[in-house]
């Protein structure tokens, strides 16, 4: 029996992809995720021969939550590392809303076997599926394997930018920090909390692998965020 695990942050698509995985007779679903975050922690415990998985899911998976905060495509990269070492058996098949290219090429260098849209037929996922559990790499149309291989030969020399594992607002809470602005008043500037603030600096801080504001204020320099005039 092919044990598969379900990511994806929306209930409904998640019943709609188990109906059609259970009705082959040889896969079963045995777990279900609504964020990155629990993924890993059921991957490592469970350990299923395939996961489908949406890159794109919010941090925190409650669907009721109205201001989500969602992972970056670069920290999308680095869970498929995470994922890879604590189960390294798991085949991968992403599956998702995106269909650029670059998106496309982001998965398959962090180790994804599969790549299908959900705009895609039913089909299609099931071949994706048996595709990546005999080690095969599958792209689902309407993707180019013949653009992807491209890609994938000009960024291999890209190196990974942590900076790019940002949010929006964790990059703009970023560079008013290192403007020399508090917290209180980046709070009052942006109409958030003060321990909203702090509580994105120290992401900042932590993805970043930065310590204090100190380090902070020299990384700027030294990216070139602020100068020393």
């Amino acid at each position: 029996m092919v044990r598969i695990f379900l990511a994806d942050d929306h209930q409904v698509v998640r019943q709609g992809f188990r109906f059609l995985l259970e009705s082959e007779p040889d896969f079963e679903v045995v777990g279900e995720a609504s964020d990155l975050i629990e993924t890993l922690d059921l991957i490592a415990h469970l350990m299923p021969h395939v996961l489908i998985l949406d890159l794109t899911m919010p941090r925190d998976g409650d669907e009721h939550v109205s201001d989500k905060s969602y992972f970056t495509r670069a920290e999308g990269l680095k869970i498929l590392t995470d994922i890879r070492k604590c189960s390294p058996d798991t085949r991968i098949v992403i599956l998702s809303m995106h269909t650029d290219e670059a998106y496309v090429l982001q998965a398959l260098r962090g180790g994804a076997l599969a790549y299908v849209s959900k705009q895609s037929d039913a089909t299609v996922l099931i071949h994706a599926v048996r595709e990546a559990l005999h080690g095969r790499r599958y792209i689902g149309p309407p993707l180019s394997e013949k653009a992807i291989e491209a890609y994938i030969e000009r960024s291999n020399e890209t190196p990974f930018d942590s900076f790019e594992t940002l949010t929006a607002r964790e990059r703009e809470i970023f560079h008013l920090t290192v403007k020399g602005e508090s917290a209180p008043d980046i709070g009052r500037l942006l109409g958030i909390s003060q321990r909203t603030v702090e509580t994105h600096r120290s992401n900042c801080m932590r993805k970043l692998q930065l310590h204090n504001q100190f380090e902070m204020y020299r990384y700027a320099i030294q990216r070139g965020f602020v100068s020393l005039d």
